[in-house]
């Protein structure tokens, strides 16, 4: 889920530097992209995951 919330701000960043204009002086590209950057090292560490699903257990 980080991983599709970091590709969307990623997204949205790269559109508003194409397009030229920002969203105030605290939403900027610079603020999307590292905010993007920050979901993609969340996810790598293993932050939001479901170690349930992927847990091997032995059946009898």
């Amino acid at each position: 889920m980080l991983a599709i919330l970091a590709a969307v701000l990623f997204g949205l960043a790269l559109l508003m530097e194409l397009a030229g204009f920002g969203l105030g002086p605290i939403v900027t590209t610079g603020t999307l992209t590292t905010a993007g950057l920050l979901c993609v090292a969340l996810h790598l560490a293993g932050v939001a995951t479901d170690r349930s699903r992927f847990s091997r257990r032995r059946r009898r």
